[in-house]
């Protein structure tokens, strides 16, 4: 036990969730009230920035585990004037949401599969549940936080443990009603990289 005059050796008090965990969260869009219909960006979903990036402000909930109410805050690019990176990178992130909410192999481009990659807007995504690998990043100020940059889908092999129950059973107006069962292939989960602010983007969202 440390001394009462010497803190050197006092836990640090960063409270970062460790680089690499698996969790199951859940996602709430925090609404920023931009809209652009031919996009297909509707429902006040989208937020705008100051530099004409526009972006979903994403809160991801942790939901089980020991860091269970923890909250991670990531946004996921929809659109910069720098160019398609940060879009890009939204859009994989997104396409991983969806692999694991619904049970989908990032592999698997089946009809059904396919329908269940799609939304029919973006209030598809707020309350989404799926399994994301916690990443750590910096903030504004450069100082660390957590954030998330991609999925784990059912190709993972601790997809099924983390997951809790078998894979999610996919209904929605984008496909058939229930999406087909994958099973765990333990084969290397396919990394899709996340949005973060700075990055460019180019608009093609709900193709």
């Amino acid at each position: 036990m440390g001394s009462w005059n010497d803190f050197n050796d006092a836990q640090s008090n960063t409270n970062l969730i460790p680089k690499g965990t698996l969790a199951k969260v859940r996602l709430t869009i925090r609404p920023g009230g931009f809209d652009d219909a031919s996009q297909g960006w509707t429902g006040g979903y989208a937020t705008r920035g100051s530099t004409g990036a526009v972006y979903l402000n994403g809160e991801f909930t942790v939901t089980e585990g020991p860091y269970a109410r923890r909250k991670i805050f990531t946004l996921i690019g929809l659109y910069s004037p720098k160019g398609p990176d940060w879009t890009n990178m939204g859009r994989s992130l997104v396409r991983g949401m969806l692999n694991s909410a619904r049970g989908i192999s990032d592999k698997d481009m089946s009809a059904e599969a396919q329908a269940a990659r799609r939304i029919s807007g973006f209030a598809d995504l707020d309350g989404i549940e799926f399994i994301a690998r916690i990443d750590i990043g910096t903030d504004a100020s450069g100082d660390d936080k957590n954030e998330i940059r991609s999925a784990v889908t059912p190709d993972h092999r601790d997809y099924a443990q983390v997951m809790g129950t078998a894979p999610l059973q996919f209904s929605g107006n984008a496909g058939p009603s229930d999406a087909p069962q994958q099973s765990s292939t333990a084969s290397p989960q396919t990394n899709q990289p996340a949005a973060h602010p700075g990055a460019p983007g180019r608009p093609s969202w709900a193709q």
